[in-house]
């Protein structure tokens, strides 16, 4: 097996189902964090499993999760949605990957999280842009689980800044009271512990346009792997799961992000990719100008309410047929349905056909 090893830990260019049966001993790894391969509708260079079948295939990858977790380890899995083909209507198969994972093989569910990118462009187009009938699909799932109901964390780790407010009343007081709601407020909430406690929605950037990575596998004459997650999201769940010294796997390594953070939080790590040129890439997080920030962040992104632009004016109505029938653009800008009749013509057809696949959509 092909390796790249490190301080910390090393990326293995070997199928992680078999390295984790050969290699990995019972109860040895204190956090899997990964992000396996989508069930996407377009194939993906790096490999995607169909829909109807991804439960089964992930459930042999899961069943040695289980083995190889201490007691007190998390595995935490990012994956995204997806879309039934043809029409705008969601699939469950992450649903149902979630539930076989916790009924099945009796792992439990600590917590969900949401991470939204708020760079996410506007898909599928064909819903979002073209018939405007849905609204940007921009939050992937992170579903942590554990073996216990008591896995090893933190959320002292994760604190973020008190708002001006917050910060106001902890220097000015308060009268503690009963809310209307029912809370309790107490006076223990003026006390500053440091930071306030995040929620479950994790608002994280995907952008590395000039990431060391990206020039390192160009300079290289490497392609990039083309489905990169923040360096910002594996870092949240290994500071708030691991110490220092613990280790870390990451059975779907890709371009080795997971093995990055935790070589700069000083945690052991292994990660497993199938495509050499992937593990070749992956050279390129630890070399030695390496900066796995990939520019300035700001500290928060505002989500608007959702009356933000409301302002009562007169609308259109909305499309009777819910969007099946879809607009073409008139020449003054404005949308008209699409004939509901095939074009007599097969130069007309062949034209309604290339203006339909222009929206194709993942």
């Amino acid at each position: 097996m092909d390796e790249f090893v490190t301080e910390y830990g090393r990326i293995i260019n070997t199928d992680s189902l078999t390295y984790m049966r050969s290699s990995v001993a019972d109860e040895s790894i204190d956090l899997i964090f990964t992000s396996p391969p989508f069930a996407l509708l377009r194939k993906k260079d790096y490999g995607n499993v169909a829909e109807d079948e991804y439960v089964d295939w992930f459930e042999a990858f899961a069943r040695e999760f289980y083995r190889i977790l201490k007691p007190s380890g998390s595995l935490v899995i990012d994956i995204g949605g997806s879309w039934i083909p043809g029409q705008p209507t969601r699939s469950l198969y992450h649903f149902e990957l979630l539930i076989m994972l916790c009924r099945k093989l009796e792992f439990h569910l600590a917590q969900e999280f949401y991470w939204w990118n708020p760079s996410k462009l506007p898909t599928p187009a064909e819903w979002v842009n073209v018939r405007r009938i849905r609204v940007k699909d921009a939050v992937n799932s992170l579903f942590w689980l554990a073996k216990t109901p008591w896995p090893k964390a933190g959320n002292r780790r994760v604190l973020t800044p008190y708002s001006d407010s917050m910060l106001d009343l902890i220097e000015n007081g308060y009268q503690a009271k009963r809310r209307p709601s029912g809370h309790d407020i107490s006076d223990k909430f003026q006390r500053n512990n440091g930071g306030a406690i995040p929620p479950n929605l994790l608002a994280i950037p995907n952008t590395e346009s000039n990431s060391h990575y990206l020039r390192y596998c160009k300079e290289q004459g490497i392609k990039p792997h083309p489905a990169r997650f923040p360096a910002r999201l594996p870092e949240y769940f290994v500071r708030m799961l691991t110490d220092e010294g613990d280790l870390v796997f990451d059975p779907f390594g890709g371009s080795c992000v997971t093995g990055e953070v935790c070589e700069s939080l000083k945690r052991c790590w292994i990660c497993c990719e199938t495509v050499p040129e992937y593990v070749a890439g992956a050279k390129g997080r630890f070399a030695p100008s390496a900066n796995s920030s990939s520019g300035a962040e700001p500290g928060y992104y505002k989500i608007y309410s959702s009356s933000a632009l409301w302002n009562e004016a007169t609308e259109d109505s909305l499309p009777a047929d819910g969007g099946r029938t879809r607009p073409v653009p008139k020449q003054n800008g404005s949308a008209a349905p699409l004939p509901t009749t095939a074009p007599k013509d097969k130069k007309a057809k062949h034209k309604s056909d290339k203006i339909i696949q222009r929206s194709l959509f993942d």
